[in-house]
């Protein structure tokens, strides 16, 4: 859900909207005047947003949909299933110290 909220009622009542975006998963567009000046959103989603920039990130997502378009994948419990064996084998390998 997107609010549209007046920069003066945002810094008023600054709190609450913080709560709202965070709680409730909401974006709200602070305007002055009617216009847009920015948006708030959830920390987590920001963050993932920040992510997806990072050119390594995107490079890696467009490796995977190459594969993917090759025929070089997978079904999703197949991988789970490899990485639930590879975790046990690995617990107990690791030397104890004395």
């Amino acid at each position: 859900m997107v609010e549209r909220l007046p920069l003066t009622e945002a810094r008023n009542r600054l709190g609450a909207v913080v709560k709202r975006v965070h709680l409730d998963k909401t974006y709200v567009i602070l305007e002055k005047d009617g216009i847009p000046l920015a948006g708030v959103m959830d920390i987590d989603e920001f963050e993932d947003y920040l992510e997806l920039r990072d050119p390594k990130v995107r490079a890696a997502i467009a490796r995977g949909r190459q594969e993917y378009r090759a025929g070089r994948s997978r079904p999703a419990r197949l991988l789970l299933a490899e990485l639930a064996r590879r975790g046990k084998e690995g617990k107990g390998t690791r030397r104890q110290r004395a």
